[in-house]
């Protein structure tokens, strides 16, 4: 019985893990899409996105590679109006899960490669001005 229910456990532990990682890694890229309307600057959001991306554990199940191994990728569209924040990063996943994983081509030479991306419309078509001018008196 306790086979079983270690087994269990075990499918239960990384479709968990995997979808913490996923939820703090979208709510990052939708903060960082956000952060663009104040800033130029991509290393700027690229540090913000790091400083949000702290809630993952370093633990192989939520992600692995530390710091450097988040991949940033900013890109504005569309004379500024347009933002996409891509966020992409690697988890080692159990052997169970491993087999499908690969099978899913989402396996690569660190581990199970997560990515997500974010786009906002910042500013509609219609509404003239810059962010300085709405926030100044």
């Amino acid at each position: 019985m306790l086979p079983v229910l270690m087994l269990l456990f075990a499918m239960l532990l990384q479709p968990i893990c995997a979808f913490y990682t996923l939820a703090i890694m979208n709510h990052t890229a939708a903060e960082c899409a956000r952060v663009t309307l104040t800033t130029s600057d991509d290393a700027v959001v690229r540090s913000f996105a790091l400083r949000r991306l702290r809630a993952v554990p370093e633990a192989s199940l939520f992600h692995v590679g530390g710091q450097r191994d988040w991949s940033i990728d900013v890109r504005r569209s569309d004379g500024g109006r347009r933002v996409s924040v891509a966020i992409a990063g690697h988890l080692r996943s159990l052997p169970l899960f491993g087999v499908s994983m690969r099978l899913l081509g989402k396996r690569d030479g660190v581990g199970v490669r997560m990515e997500v991306e974010a786009e906002e419309r910042m500013r509609p078509a219609w509404l003239g001005g810059s962010y300085g001018d709405w926030v100044s008196d």
